[in-house]
């Protein structure tokens, strides 16, 4: 576990969508977690467009991650989905469940859809690790998510300038061979 938050990213050059998946599930923590997601984006960058999708649980979050990706109008898909929720663990295996079926979800969402999707959908022991990693600021794992959201569109934005450049630059032969 880490024990502080990542270091804020560098600030975006272009605007961006972020859409942010949360679950109402544990309300007083998810909302906590919203919150402060919200406020990092804005801190990181003025040019972030934010959405904002409730579901009920956490199990709703992947399929609703998935609908925000693709069945978005081109032009307001989102650049990077956040997926914010809270599990806390009981006595039985459900928690452990859908915490693995939502990871494995979002996981693939992510790579069949090549939109990141940031995973702070949180499995708990209990209310005092919630309250740690949500609503407490030493390791808020809602500003830990925009902050790794931030930093993959800075990524993203660095990777498309990148092609940009080799397009304008080099003629590409059917081959692939770079010619100058």
């Amino acid at each position: 576990m880490s024990t502080e938050l990542p270091s804020r990213p560098r600030a975006l050059i272009s605007a961006a969508h972020v859409t942010i998946v949360a679950s109402t599930y544990n309300e007083k923590y998810t909302t906590a977690l919203l919150e402060n997601c919200i406020a990092e984006l804005h801190e990181c960058g003025e040019r972030i467009v934010v959405n904002v999708v409730r579901v009920p649980g956490a199990f709703e979050v992947p399929v609703t991650v998935k609908r925000a990706i693709v069945n978005s109008n081109p032009l307001e898909r989102p650049d990077v989905v956040i997926a914010l929720g809270v599990i806390l663990r009981g006595s039985t295996a459900h928690a452990d469940l859908i915490g693995t079926a939502i990871t494995n979800q979002l996981l693939s969402i992510s790579c069949d859809t090549l939109v990141p999707v940031i995973h702070e959908v949180l499995l708990l022991e209990d209310e005092q690790q919630a309250f740690a990693r949500c609503v407490a600021s030493a390791l808020n794992r809602g500003r830990e998510a925009a902050r790794a959201a931030v930093s993959m569109l800075y990524l993203l934005e660095e990777k498309s300038e990148l092609n940009s450049q080799v397009r304008r630059n080099a003629n590409v032969n059917r081959m692939g061979t770079i010619i100058h």
